[in-house]
């Protein structure tokens, strides 16, 4: 299993580009390899809370992946924490 937790940034449908932190792994079920995690954005809108797919994940160093939000929690009155579902390679 490879991890990565630390700065990254999600493009949106529209372009609309968010920071944040993410913490992201890769799994391995029966052969089918995939990788996932969340994120936490510098800040919480409508635009992110009603994500679905079609979305990319930038990591340092011009890395990025597609993902799919597959759950939005709320976390303090401020913060959110969104679950993230990657596929094709994972971009760490």
């Amino acid at each position: 299993m490879t991890t990565y937790s630390g700065p990254a940034r999600l493009t949106l449908v529209d372009g609309t580009r968010v920071s944040g932190m993410a913490s992201l792994s890769t799994n391995q079920r029966g052969g089918v390899e995939g990788w996932g995690g969340t994120f936490r954005p510098d800040r919480a809108d409508d635009d992110i809370r009603n994500a679905g797919d079609g979305l990319t994940l930038e990591l340092p160093y011009d890395q990025t992946g597609p993902v799919a939000v597959t759950g939005v929690r709320k976390l303090l009155a401020t913060q959110i924490l969104v679950s993230l579902a990657g596929s094709g390679p994972a971009p760490f």
